[in-house]
């Protein structure tokens, strides 16, 4: 059996690049996750935007502007859009199920918050058994007091080598 791939959009919301508390290296992040979304395209590769619901009063509460995917990479009519409400994009989503039914067994993951989301569903993806290929210059996170982006960054690059690929944006072939 050929194997099917398709590209997992990560919580790209405009929360995340707020003028005042943006994830680090935003635009060029941006920049990555469109160049990959737009090669997908090319090749008739399935694009899947993972979308956190916020609770009330968060920067991603359902429904408002901040959780929104972000307009520079607004999904096409193809594309697939999936609502979590936790780290794990396949907990009580139908991911799994919207993946099984286009026989997708290889996934190329990018988007945010590395040390959450990304990590989280990157760990699960290789759980369930798919081959999985995280972006290594395409997922960020927040610069907090007590974590460093880039340290963040860095340390999940690491750790997934151990279970998936880790590739950088460039050397992705759809």
């Amino acid at each position: 059996m050929n194997s099917r791939q398709a590209l997992v959009i990560v919580d790209a919301q405009v929360n995340m690049f707020d003028e005042k508390f943006s994830i680090f290296d935003g635009d060029r992040i941006i920049n990555v996750l469109s160049n990959l979304i737009n090669k997908a395209h090319a090749k008739d590769v399935p694009v899947i935007y993972i979308r956190n619901n916020g609770g009330e009063g968060e920067p991603d509460e359902s429904g408002t502007p901040g959780w929104e995917i972000h307009p520079s990479i607004i999904p096409q009519t193809n594309d697939v859009v999936i609502d979590k409400q936790g780290p794990d994009a396949f907990d009580n989503t139908n991911l799994e199920k919207t993946l099984k039914k286009q026989g997708i067994d290889n996934l190329v993951i990018a988007g945010m918050q590395t040390e959450m989301c990304v990590e989280s569903s990157s760990r699960r993806a290789v759980e369930l058994g798919y081959k999985v290929i995280l972006v290594e210059d395409g997922h960020s996170t927040f610069n907090f007091d007590d974590l460093n982006a880039e340290d963040e960054i860095s340390r999940v690059n690491s750790e997934m080598r151990a279970i998936a690929e880790v590739k950088t944006a460039d050397s992705i072939a759809f």
